[in-house]
């Protein structure tokens, strides 16, 4: 029992510091200010200046009903005209190649109405790393994708 509480406690910790990096390599990659230090960096729900909103752990509803619509970062662009929808998870090693095959179904949905609602171009970017670091062969793909340079190391 105690295990199973240590284990929640620290995947939740990990889980928050890889979420609050990534928020913070986005705000550098985009030129939003920020703290010097990203393990000082506290995201906010919502930012928004001009053209670009960033939403952290925010739902977005749409008119049709979709199961999943919360993702950990959702970076909206109307000048670009773009949404990326990303979302981490660290599962067991054994398990990561099929969690990432699970967040891009999962959200599958959810693009397809903030494309139709928002007339922008949806990306679903998953951010799988395993408890002990193991990638997927396509994080690095998937982080190119990202405003900033994400590095794997650093997650």
């Amino acid at each position: 029992m105690i295990l199973t509480i240590l284990a929640k406690n620290e995947y939740l910790i990990r889980y928050d510091e890889v979420c609050r990096h990534f928020h913070y390599s986005v705000f550098k990659a985009l030129g939003i200010e920020t703290t010097d230090k990203w393990y000082t960096h506290m995201p906010k729900p919502v930012y928004e200046d001009g053209d670009i909103t960033v939403l952290w752990n925010q739902a977005v509803h749409t008119d049709r009903e979709v199961t999943a619509n919360r993702t950990d970062i959702i970076i909206k662009n109307k000048k670009e005209k773009t949404c990326t929808l990303i979302d981490v998870a660290i599962p067991a090693e054994r398990n990561a190649v099929q969690k990432e095959a699970e967040k891009k179904l999962k959200y599958k949905n959810w693009g397809i109405e903030i494309k139709r609602m928002w007339d922008l171009i949806c990306t679903i970017i998953p951010v799988i790393t395993g408890t002990t670091g193991i990638v997927t062969r396509s994080l690095r793909k998937n982080l190119e994708a990202v405003p900033g340079k994400q590095s794997i190391d650093s997650l």
